[in-house]
């Protein structure tokens, strides 16, 4: 899909770019574009991080996020630019660690697209993640990319947010 822009980052080579992704689902038949930008925090969970390392598996990560962009198209629809970008190696404090776009014709359309892709991204993609912490400490996140409650939970949420929106129409 012309429309859609995947990317694992190595954080030694590069940097994520939110204005890059912005830049990328803008479009003249767009009048609505959403953006996701998500950072490393100074805290989590009442303990001080330091900084974050995330290995990804680049080849399906990638695999993964285009499947995610073709369900989010099929969902939402066309018109749609989409762009998902992951990082992958040491990051500090305030490093973007991932950075989803959406453009499309509508405001409601951009904000579901990009919901629904970063919502994926974080259930779903080949990303594991180790917390650095203050005492010296590190230890590697629960995610949630192998199980299925939290995923189901997470489209709920997306459903009652569409319908939410639908009723403010």
């Amino acid at each position: 899909m012309d429309d859609l822009r995947v990317a694992v980052v190595d954080v030694r080579v590069a940097r994520l770019d939110a204005m890059a992704a912005l830049e990328f689902v803008s479009d003249a038949r767009f009048g609505g574009i959403a953006s996701f930008v998500g950072r490393v925090r100074s805290e989590n969970r009442g303990r001080a991080v330091t900084g974050i390392r995330y290995d990804v598996l680049e080849p399906l990560a990638l695999k993964v996020f285009a499947a995610i962009g073709a369900r989010v198209r099929a969902e939402v629809g066309a018109p749609l630019k989409l762009y998902i970008a992951h990082a992958t190696g040491e990051l500090g404090i305030g490093d973007l660690a991932v950075v989803v776009a959406a453009g499309t014709a509508h405001r409601d359309e951009a904000f579901r697209a990009c919901r629904l892709a970063i919502e994926a991204v974080k259930h779903e993609a080949p990303i594991w993640k180790q917390e650095h912490y203050l005492d010296g400490h590190s230890a590697w996140s629960e995610g949630c990319a192998l199980c299925d409650e939290p995923r189901e939970a997470a489209q709920t949420a997306v459903r009652h947010a569409d319908a939410g929106h639908a009723q403010a129409r």
